[in-house]
């Protein structure tokens, strides 16, 4: 799994494609160990070398996952579904009053980022949380040539 948190940095919100692509998506698109330096939030700097070695699947999780220049890397785009101010205020209940200042400038860059670039109309499955667990709907972008299969049942998961 790659955490987009660990690319993305103070500087470069959502500036990082370029970084990922040649840092993670080049090498394992080659059957290679990618190696990048996940971002510390906390001191604004990069930490130590990591790797991620090649796998039949690798889950990239976060905001920008399903951005333009990185769909045609995805098997499949999954969508998190939850009201903006809803996401933003686990973000800062998780960093604490330290990354106040930072939450303005993410609101602002997000809103800005998904104006240019959207993702949920490409999404293959929108992921819907529940009282108890998670649904699994198909997406805008899901046709019935596409396999949902995402776990070992037939079709979309469901708990609600």
């Amino acid at each position: 799994m790659l955490h987009l948190d660990d690319i993305a940095t103070h500087e470069e919100l959502f500036a990082w494609t370029g970084r990922l692509l040649r840092e993670v998506v080049e090498p394992l698109s080659h059957g290679t160990t990618a190696h990048y330096r996940p971002y510390d939030w906390d001191t604004r700097g990069f930490g130590p070398d990591r790797a991620l070695p090649p796998a039949p699947v690798i889950l990239v999780e976060g905001v920008g996952a399903g951005r333009r220049a990185l769909r045609p890397w995805l098997a499949r785009l999954l969508w998190m579904e939850l009201a903006d101010e809803d996401a933003w205020a686990r973000g800062r209940r998780r960093d604490g009053s330290a990354q106040n200042e930072f939450w303005e400038g993410w609101v602002r860059a997000e809103r800005r980022h998904f104006t240019k670039d959207p993702s949920k109309p490409f999404a293959d499955l929108l992921v819907l949380q529940c009282s108890e667990g998670y649904e699994v709907l198909q997406g805008p972008a899901a046709t019935s040539a596409k396999s949902l299969s995402v776990t070992d049942r037939d079709g979309p998961a469901s708990v609600c």
